[in-house]
């Protein structure tokens, strides 16, 4: 590798990393600031826990959205646009938020900010895969997400030392910040080739017309199943969960938050280096799920459970799901150049996307069985799943991406 092309792959694992970092530190700030935002909104404490979720359900329906926009975009005008134009997205938003004076006004510009959050990570990771060596590429895919997870501990500080405006504006005078890293960045290669064909780029009825690939796309999706449970169900429902373990204390869901993220931040970086270690993502995929399933029977079964416990069981719930990068770097390694930008970005955010659905089973059930056994069927479904979905998939570890779909 030349001097010049280690250069532009150190500035894109940079930019991708930062970007992702602030990527998730607005997706997280929401539920940090939620209840001082909506308190100075004028919204009463009884309707608080429903126009929060509306609130980050018009999110989440902005990153579906978004998710199929940036990632036929991507495949069609590139990465680079895709990565900085989501960037843009969030930014503005972000800023914007920090001025609403309206629950509607914040509901619009959540949604605003969910199609620009939905494209980061997918065309960062594309990037990446695409610029490194095979051998090489788990290391910076490894980086991007370590760095990236330590946006939900920033959002939780930040918001510790600053008023909810004040945070909005320091996520999206961060992420204008990063746009001036843009100079001298270069569009990935495989992706200038493809676009000098006569290929289709970014068709997405290609994942659902084919079988073998529409049965490989919706494994890439299920496997990361688990995760999202983790942080959507047993994390951000912590209090209650304290409640029915008969908690010893308080059980303080901001820090819930903040320590389940380092681990999944930490489990990345140590994911990455066994992914290296054992030339393969699937063993690592697998004793990770491994690993989820413990922490969760744990988690569901510490009755008694004190606050400092709690913390630590966060960190071991994300740690032992923290298998984020090596689930979407499977995902862009599955599919050719023409596919791989819109597979790489709509996979995470239908992931995310899920936790409506788990969410919805998990409070159906527990108006029948209780919050416990309740979470323990989902978590059981959601784990079942994943390893069958991965059954499917095929080892990607070192596979040349030069090829394409048709």
């Amino acid at each position: 590798m030349d001097a010049s092309n280690k250069k532009n792959v150190t500035l894109i694992i940079i930019v991708a990393a930062l970007g992702y970092f602030v990527d998730i530190y607005d997706l997280i700030l929401f539920s940090v600031v939620r209840v001082k935002s909506l308190r100075d909104l004028g919204v009463a404490d009884d309707d608080m826990l429903s126009i929060g979720a509306d609130i980050i359900n018009s999110q989440m329906f902005g990153m579906l959205i978004g998710g199929i926009l940036w990632g036929v975009l991507g495949d069609k005008r590139g990465r680079l646009s895709v990565l900085f134009g989501s960037i843009i997205v969030y930014s503005l938003a972000n800023i914007a938020n920090g001025f609403v004076s309206s629950v509607t006004a914040y509901t619009i510009i959540r949604f605003i900010a969910g199609i620009g959050l939905a494209g980061e990570l997918g065309a960062g990771i594309t990037l990446v895969t695409e610029t490194m060596s095979k051998e090489n590429r788990g290391y910076g895919t490894m980086i991007v997400a370590g760095v990236g997870l330590f946006g939900a501990v920033a959002a939780a500080l930040v918001s510790d030392h600053y008023t909810w405006q004040t945070s909005y504006f320091i996520g999206g005078g961060m992420g204008l910040l990063l746009l001036f890293l843009r100079v001298g960045l270069a569009e990935s290669g495989l992706f200038k080739e493809v676009k000098e064909s006569t290929i289709k780029r970014g068709n997405i009825l290609m994942l659902i017309n084919n079988g073998a690939r529409f049965k490989k796309y919706l494994a890439c999706i299920f496997v990361g199943l688990p995760l999202w449970f983790v942080v959507g169900v047993l994390i951000t429902f912590s209090p209650e969960f304290g409640k029915a373990l008969n908690a010893t204390g308080i059980i303080n869901v901001g820090k819930g938050v903040m320590y389940c993220y380092i681990g999944i931040a930490v489990g990345d970086i140590v994911a990455g280096f066994l992914c290296q270690l054992l030339r393969s993502r699937k063993k690592v995929m697998f004793i990770f799920l491994v690993l989820t399933a413990i922490a969760i029977a744990i988690y569901l079964s510490a009755k008694g459970l004190s606050p400092e416990t709690f913390i630590w069981l966060s960190l071991f719930l994300g740690f032992a799901s923290g298998y984020w990068a090596t689930f979407v770097t499977i995902a862009s390694e599955q599919f050719g150049t023409n596919l791989r930008a819109t597979v790489t970005t709509t996979v995470p955010n239908f992931v995310r996307g899920s936790v409506v659905a788990i969410t919805i089973s998990f409070q159906f059930l527990k108006a029948e069985v209780g919050i416990l056994q309740s979470a323990m069927i989902v978590g059981t479904v959601c784990l079942l799943i994943a390893f069958f979905a991965l059954s499917q998939l095929k080892e990607t570890f070192n596979k040349d991406l030069d090829y394409v779909e048709v």
